[in-house]
C-alpha cells in the first residue's frame, strides 16, 4: 500500500504489542521530530551560578537590598553564591561575618535552601543557595 501511494511504511512505536506502523513520508517525519527536539532543548533552562557580594561592615538596609537581589535570581531558578569578602585585619572576626551571612539568609530561606553552608576560603567566606523546588 505504500509503495503504491509513494510513501515510505515507518514503525512508529516498536515497543508496542503489537508494534505500530504508519503510511507516510519518512523525510517529513523526521524534519518534524528534530523540530520537536529543538522546541524542547529552547524551553529547558540551564540553571546559572549568581554572584553577590557582601563585606563586613556593611548595613543592615543594604543587605535588604542584596537579598531582594538574591531573591530575584532564586525566582528565576538560578543558583546564588554569597561572597563576604575580608579586607585587612576582619578576617580575624569570622563569627561577625557568620552572623551577617545568617542575616541575609533569614531574607531568602522561604525560596532559598542552603546548599553550601558558610566556608571560608582565603579572604572570603561563601555559602551557596539554591532554589527550593
Amino acid at each position: 500500500m505504500a509503495t503504491e501511494r509513494g510513501l515510505d511504511l515507518v514503525e512508529v512505536a516498536p515497543l508496542a504489542k503489537p508494534p505500530v506502523c504508519k503510511i507516510l513520508d519518512f523525510g517529513k517525519f523526521i524534519y518534524r521530530q528534530k523540530k520537536i527536539e529543538q522546541k524542547h532543548k529552547r524551553q529547558q533552562k540551564k540553571s546559572e551560578i549568581k554572584g553577590i557580594r557582601l563585606s563586613l561592615r556593611i548595613d543592615l538596609h543594604d543587605i535588604e537590598t542584596k537579598a531582594k537581589q538574591a531573591r530575584g535570581f532564586l525566582e528565576d531558578r538560578n543558583s546564588v553564591k554569597v561572597t563576604l569578602v575580608f579586607k585587612g585585619r576582619e578576617a580575624a572576626h569570622a563569627d561577625l561575618a557568620k552572623d551577617k551571612l545568617d542575616k541575609f539568609l533569614e531574607y531568602v530561606k522561604d525560596i532559598a535552601s542552603v546548599e553550601q553552608v558558610p566556608k571560608k576560603q582565603g579572604n572570603q567566606l561563601i555559602m551557596i543557595l539554591a532554589p527550593q523546588k
